[in-house]
């Protein structure tokens, strides 16, 4: 059994998303993957190359999806109830953090070319230039800081 997508359904408040099209909606850069350090006493929040130990560097994607929390039970899963609470956290080119903010999704973005690869097309994926956190000890990541906004 497939499960159908409502025509343009990313136009939608993301409360009215089934849970197929909140899925959807990710457009698979893996930066919501990177480890990311926050200032206590700002709450600026840092990105770093340093990627979570389930993501796949090539297709930036959770190896583990369906049962990551298993293995990395401080992964938070996105929720509509909870983006107003972590929307901050997210990277600024995310589909769920444009959407919450009430913006629209890029020209880039798979859902709007029809191609799953546009995202790396685009350069907006983190695909081969992340490093696994287990190969870096965590006092180190703030030698991986990414200066860019993402």
């Amino acid at each position: 059994m497939t499960t159908q997508l409502r025509e343009r359904f990313w136009e939608r408040p993301l409360s009215d998303l089934t849970p197929p099209e909140w899925e959807a909606l990710c457009d698979g850069c893996g930066k919501c993957c990177l480890n990311k350090l926050e200032d206590e006493d700002t709450g600026e929040v840092a990105f770093t190359r340093v990627a979570c130990r389930l993501l796949d560097n090539d297709t930036c994607r959770c190896a583990q999806y369906d049962i990551r929390l298993q293995f990395v039970p401080e992964c938070i899963v996105l929720t509509p109830a909870n983006m107003a609470d972590i929307a901050y956290f997210m990277p600024t080119t995310c589909a769920y953090r444009l959407r919450h903010e009430g913006k629209p999704l890029p020209a880039w973005h798979p859902l709007a070319t029809g191609d799953p690869d546009s995202v790396h097309d685009a350069g907006i994926s983190v695909r081969g230039w992340t490093v696994p956190e287990f190969e870096i000890p965590e006092e180190e990541w703030e030698d991986y800081l990414i200066e860019e906004e993402l």
